[in-house]
This record gives C-alpha cells, sequence and structure tokens, in this order.
C-alpha cells in the first residue's frame, strides 16, 4: 500500500503551495494565543487585518464596500487525517443531527482553510479593522476580496433544521449582545 498521502488508488492528487499576504491581529490576544474547547470566541470583537506592505496597492478602493471575503489559514488546527471519522453529531450534542465534515464548520478538516466575511470598519493604509472575523490573533491571510452581494448573496438559500436549532440554542447561551444582526 503507497503512503504517500498524494497518491490515493494510484492517481496522483495535486498538492500546491501558498504564502500568506498577511495577519490577523486581535487586541489583547498573543499571536500565539488560542481558546480553549468549549470555550465561546466572539468574531464580533474588533479585529485587525495586517495586509504585508508589498501587496498593500492590492487595497486600493476596498474602503468603498461594508464587508469583506478574508480567506484564512487556520495554522493552529490539527488537520483532519484520511484515517479520522469524517461525520460526527453537531457539537456532539444529544439531539442534533449526524452529519458529515463538509456540512459543518469545523476547523478540523483536510485542508484547515477558513472564510469569513467580515464587516469593514476603517482602512488605514494597509491595515484593515473588521468586525466578524472568526480568526485567532496571528492567523495567516491568504486573501483578501470585496463582499460582491450580485455574486455571494443566495437569497433563496436553505439551511437544514439542526442548524436553525443550533443558532437558537448559541444566541441564548450567548444573549443578544453578541448576535451579528445587533452589531
Amino acid at each position: 500500500m503507497n503512503e504517500d498521502p498524494c497518491i490515493k488508488d494510484g492517481q496522483q492528487r495535486s498538492t500546491f503551495s501558498v504564502s500568506a499576504i498577511g495577519v490577523v491581529h486581535r487586541p489583547g490576544m498573543s499571536d500565539t494565543a488560542t481558546t480553549d474547547e468549549g470555550t465561546y470566541f466572539d468574531p464580533f470583537v474588533e479585529s485587525v487585518v495586517e495586509i504585508y506592505p508589498e501587496w498593500a496597492d492590492g487595497l486600493v478602493g476596498i474602503e468603498e464596500f461594508t464587508h469583506l471575503v478574508v480567506v484564512l489559514y487556520m495554522d493552529r488546527v490539527k488537520p483532519l487525517s484520511q484515517h479520522e471519522p469524517i461525520q460526527h453529531r453537531v457539537e456532539s450534542l444529544h439531539g442534533m443531527a449526524e452529519v458529515g465534515m463538509f456540512s459543518t464548520r469545523t476547523p478540523r478538516r483536510p485542508n484547515p482553510i477558513g472564510l469569513c466575511y467580515p464587516r469593514l470598519l476603517q482602512r488605514e493604509g494597509n491595515v484593515l479593522h473588521v468586525l466578524g472575523l472568526d480568526a485567532w490573533s496571528g492567523t495567516p491571510v491568504l486573501d483578501i476580496k470585496g463582499y460582491y452581494l450580485r455574486d455571494e448573496l443566495q437569497p433563496h438559500a436553505t439551511v437544514p433544521d439542526w442548524l436553525h436549532r443550533l443558532w437558537l440554542k448559541h444566541d441564548l447561551e450567548r444573549g443578544p449582545d453578541h448576535r451579528p444582526s445587533n452589531r
């Protein structure tokens, strides 16, 4: 049996490398910090996205957007291996559906890539102040794009019932001050 993870069933799988264009900073949090499992991490605290100087000119015009698409490399999450279960009960909660990882937002994925859609508060040169960035301080930023309503917004999209129940549970636990609609 071939041990090379890039070859499966005799087929070569694509691999590639990417480089960070910037880094997330969160006031009051070390760039090496994490949160304990089960601890609420409030993404609606202001964060800063620092774009490296060589990419700063690429931000021209970004301040005209209210929201961004930010692609992150979740560098402190252990990637899911092909030998681990890929289905689980949502947040290990009794009464929740058992679904595959691609149906959830779990950070444990084959490729620990994160997508966030934060609100842009302001731009100061190569620094973006945002709300709604679900990333620890020090998280590498792989890409940033303006949020295009016409392309990203899907008004007819639906989600499963278990997700509505989970959102309600989270909203009740966190209280009204943590709901994105209040920001």
